[in-house]
Order: C-alpha cells, then structure tokens, then sequence
C-alpha cells in the first residue's frame, strides 16, 4: 500500500487569524464552505477547531462514498488536523500570512492506497479529483471571508 496525497492551495484577501477561526468554526461556517460532494454533515462534540468531532459523506466519484468520522485537532497555530476514526485519511489545513491582509490556505489529505492496479488509478486519479473538491471549499472559504 502506498500512500496517497493531494494538495491544493489559495491565496486569501483576508488575515490569516480570520481565514483559520473560519475553517475552525465546524457548527457555523465550515458547513456552508462544503460543495455538494459532501453530505450528511454534522457536529457531534464541540464545534470550534480542537476537540471537535464531525462527520460528513464525501462523495469522491459517482461511486466512491466515504463515511468519514473526524477528530480536529490544532497541534500548532493555523494548523487544523482532521483524523478519519473510519480510514487512514487525514487532511491538515495550514494557515499562514501571505502579506498584507492576506493570508495562504493549504489543505493536505493523505492516506493508504490500495495496492495493484487499483492502487495505480487510485494514486493517478484521487489526487486529481480530491483537488479539485477542495479547490471549491477553498473557492467558498475566500468568498466567505474576503471584504
């Protein structure tokens, strides 16, 4: 098995303080951030950034659903972890100022591939499509909170 990453990346007009309590806000504006490729969204403990439990479908292709149950953590600042308690997935969201009034946004996932040639279009493929889904959340962040 090897494992699989996708990265995507923005530039912000907004503070990066700003930019991370919105990613970090699970009960008010992640929720709206999210594209249609996620469903069944909820909260189950606390809802701002460490110690949060939330759980959401990702529907990566027509066929590939993923139940995901995720633990948030913050283990530096701007930085949220989200552990999958369902798979070896985890995605990190990075924060960082990018000048004035601007801020960079890079969200990591990770996880174990499968192996054989599934595990070859898993790793050519996924990448792809994970990036362009959180493209859009990006997309969706920027609007959220630029002036």
């Amino acid at each position: 098995m090897a494992q699989v990453e996708a990265t995507t990346e923005r530039i912000i007009a907004a503070d990066a303080e700003t930019v991370f309590d919105a990613l970090a806000d699970y009960t008010g504006t992640r929720g709206k951030l999210l594209p249609e490729h996620f469903s069944e969204y909820e909260v189950r403990e606390g809802g701002d950034g460490e110690g949060t439990l939330v759980r959401w479908k990702l529907q990566a292709t027509s066929k590939r659903v993923r139940d995901c149950l995720l633990e948030v953590s913050e283990p530096n600042d701007g930085q949220l972890v989200e552990k999958d308690r369902n798979s070896s997935m985890v995605t990190t969201w990075v924060v960082t100022p990018a000048g004035e009034g601007k801020s960079k946004a890079v969200v990591t996932t990770v996880w174990n591939g499968a192996g054989g040639i599934g595990g070859f279009f898993e790793r050519t493929f996924a990448p792809k499509g994970l990036g362009r889904i959180y493209d859009t959340v990006l997309a969706n962040l920027a609007a959220e909170v630029e002036a």
